[in-house]
């Protein structure tokens, strides 16, 4: 069974729209230890809430993970706070009612999510339950 993640982006930087217009992406320039961990253990095929971060705070589409780990390519050979990585990222659809990081923090049964309770992590796992209750909320059908 796959996995489920969020995965973050300011919009400014890189948007929902850019993901579409460009197919497939490297999700690049996480310089976190637990995001880390957490592309390291992304499988292809795994799915990925795309939330714009910053402006907008939302859910507003989901994607897929067409390339486990590797190098990120935006680190130089010299970096010395460690080896980065980086998962290509696959637009899979838009969501059909952004959800945003309000509606979620209203619903109780969200209150563990990581969204909420570790709101600077970029890449993060998404419980079964958890995705189920969000895809119902922005009427996620895939």
């Amino acid at each position: 069974m796959p996995s489920h993640w969020l995965v973050k982006s300011e919009p400014d930087a890189f948007s929902w729209d850019q993901q579409v217009a460009n197919g497939v992406e490297p999700w690049t320039g996480v310089r976190n230890h637990m995001a880390k961990a957490n592309l390291k253990a992304m499988k292809v095929g795994d799915l990925a809430f795309f939330y714009h971060s910053n402006i907008g705070k939302e859910i507003v589409g989901v994607v897929e993970v067409a390339r486990e780990a590797y190098p990120d390519p935006t680190v130089g050979p010299d970096d010395p706070k460690g080896e980065w990585v980086c998962v290509d990222m696959k637009a899979v659809g838009p969501m059909p009612r952004p959800v945003t990081l309000a509606a979620i923090k209203a619903e109780p049964a969200l209150a563990e999510l990581a969204l909420v309770r570790q709101s600077r992590l970029s890449v993060m796992p998404i419980s079964p339950a958890h995705w189920a209750m969000l895809c119902r909320m922005g009427g996620w059908q895939g």
